[in-house]
């Protein structure tokens, strides 16, 4: 399947890669489980043909794509639709909050009609095929904004998002699956051969999706501490919880974490649950 000639040139810098196939544009688009009410950001808009979609089935969709050449194309493409707004911005320096007020006070632009008591009262989803080389630091940006956002659907890399989901005790798990499940549900929706892009990328995608949780995962005392603990038990993973810890927790509370919840002092972090985690850092 050819996506024909493309009106702007896909730069690597930016990390683009077109996602051309419509039966998986629909199938993303049927993932959402839009409903007239929502309220969309949508990240790296690209065309617009996802956008446009999604414009269909939903309230208002907020296009972002940082590529000034691109966004006139984008504009030009979704210009017939009043429920789309595209801006010309990068994700990373975008303030979600400012957003949120803005889909607030709309009007619902479906029906064209004010409708006062239709303003958006839960959070927005977040929609996007986002550049590989940049996927953690827009997941860290974005779940700084999770009291407003209901859930979010990135297309990722198949390997980062087995990442993302990983359980103790696998060697995909690591402090980033453990950041995100503390605040999010995550799941693998469906895979998506690369093939199905253009250009045609090195490896297969996945549709990730990460329901905010309306409260952490587990409860912690002091959640800067919590983090830091775990990143220091997964800068050495091939060691015991004893050793990867030395120098950050002392052997006294280590013993008495272990004692308290009958854990094997033999264990490495990769074993260890969030619970387990938490448990440590309220002992600290």
């Amino acid at each position: 399947m050819a996506f024909g000639k493309m009106p702007v040139k896909p730069k690597k810098r930016l990390g683009q890669n077109f996602l051309f196939d419509k039966n998986i544009q629909r199938k993303l688009v049927a993932s959402y489980s839009l409903k007239p009410c929502d309220y969309l950001l949508e990240i790296g808009a690209g065309y617009g043909e996802l956008t446009k979609l999604i414009a269909q089935g939903a309230a208002f969709v907020y296009a972002l794509e940082i590529d000034s050449e691109l966004f006139k194309a984008l504009r030009d493409n979704t210009k017939e639709y009043s429920n789309i707004e595209i801006i010309n911005e990068d994700i990373l320096k975008f303030n979600l909050k400012k957003c949120f007020v803005r889909f607030k006070n709309r009007i619902n632009p479906v029906k064209n009609t004010l409708q006062p008591n239709n303003k958006i009262s839960h959070g927005i989803k977040v929609v996007g095929n986002i550049p590989y080389y940049i996927t953690t630091p827009i997941i860290e940006h974005l779940l700084e904004y999770r009291d407003k956002i209901e859930t979010i659907f990135i297309t990722v890399q198949k390997e980062f998002a087995k990442r993302i989901v990983a359980n103790a005790g696998s060697k995909e798990y690591s402090s980033f699956s453990c950041f995100v499940q503390y605040y999010s549900i995550p799941k693998i929706v469906f895979c998506i051969k690369r093939r199905s892009f253009s250009p045609v990328p090195k490896v297969d995608s996945c549709l990730l999706e990460l329901k905010i949780r309306q409260a952490p995962a587990v409860k912690v005392e002091d959640e800067k501490l919590f983090f830091k603990v775990i990143r220091g038990c997964f800068n050495k993973r091939r060691k015991t919880l004893r050793n990867s810890l030395d120098g950050i927790v002392s052997l006294q509370k280590l013993d008495e974490f272990f004692k308290k919840y009958d854990i094997d002092i033999n264990i490495r972090p990769e074993d260890l649950t969030l619970k387990d985690f938490a448990h440590l850092t309220n002992i600290l």
